[in-house]
């Protein structure tokens, strides 16, 4: 097998599709197939099951491709820094950033980091913490922003901030004069939140369950904005970063009874190859958060 083949190997794995998988390669479709056919010939097992309309992949294929995943990636990360040693890369910066912390504590971040490197560029994927994560772990992300607990073995951490979680209302909610809130009175309320994913879902399901509590979740949606106003406007009540509530009027923090501080890190891969551009990048969030 050969670097080509395996990356034709995981598109179509990824698209499930010889032809949609073909118009992304920018190859024809007989060419294609020819080249799984040889993969599929040289290792002596069938990788695809194409019996059904859309293209799965065999057992075999399944235990392929994360090994194809990981000899792209160390092909791109060799590339790079070659490219960087050769001086042709300007580079990029890939990262990954929750809603809350894209909208509230990192504009001014990167856009002093823009200053400081204009050269750069800076693809920002804004996403829940598991997500960003598994983009870490499958190398579609240089670098995350992730919720500091159960971070998994293959990835390395740099605490960022830590904050604190609480109960946010519209400033003529019935709660809005409370000092703080139990974690029952919160979950009477009806609640917007986001889906699952995010770290503050994360929180909320955690406490749920120890708590032995079925919240009572009238909205749901990963859009920051959209539960900022139905919170404004007195539809529901939310549980957010304490940061939002310092930048959005019309809004009450309310801290719970127990307090609750989230811990959250910027990440990367371990074994994975980190650019000067990507480390330049650590380094100013460090010494500017």
């Amino acid at each position: 097998m050969d670097v080509r083949q395996l990356r034709y190997f995981a598109c179509v794995a990824e698209q499930r599709s010889f032809t949609r998988a073909a118009r992304k390669l920018h190859i024809a479709q007989p060419a294609l197939s020819i080249a799984i056919k040889k993969l599929e010939s040289s290792i002596g097992l069938n990788l695809f099951d194409r019996n059904e309309r859309q293209v799965h992949l065999t057992h075999e294929g399944k235990l392929l491709l994360p090994h194809a995943h990981r000899i792209l990636q160390m092909m791109e990360d060799a590339n790079t820094e070659m490219a960087e040693l050769r001086g042709l890369q300007k580079g990029e910066v890939r990262v990954g950033v929750p809603g809350m912390l894209g909208s509230y504590f990192f504009p001014s971040i990167l856009m002093g980091f823009k200053s400081k490197y204009p050269d750069l560029k800076l693809s920002v994927v804004e996403a829940g913490t598991q997500s960003i994560r598994q983009m870490l772990l499958d190398g579609e992300l240089d670098i995350g922003v992730i919720h500091s607990q159960n971070v998994p073995a293959a990835l390395d951490t740099s605490h960022l901030i830590t904050s604190q979680m609480v109960a946010v209302t519209s400033t003529d909610h019935p709660l809005a004069a409370k000092r703080s809130i139990s974690f029952r009175s919160f979950f009477d309320e009806e609640l917007v939140m986001f889906k699952k994913g995010y770290f503050h879902r994360e929180f909320i399901d955690q406490i749920c369950t120890s708590h032995k509590i079925t919240p009572n979740l009238s909205f749901e949606t990963n859009l920051l904005a959209m539960i900022l106003n139905i919170v404004r406007h007195g539809f529901a009540i939310t549980a957010l970063l304490e940061l939002v509530t310092e930048h959005e009027p019309g809004l009450v923090a309310i801290p719970f009874e127990e307090p609750v501080t989230l811990d959250i890190s910027m990440a990367w891969r371990k074994h994975g190859y980190l650019s000067l551009a990507d480390r330049a990048f650590i380094d100013f969030v460090q010494q500017n958060k």
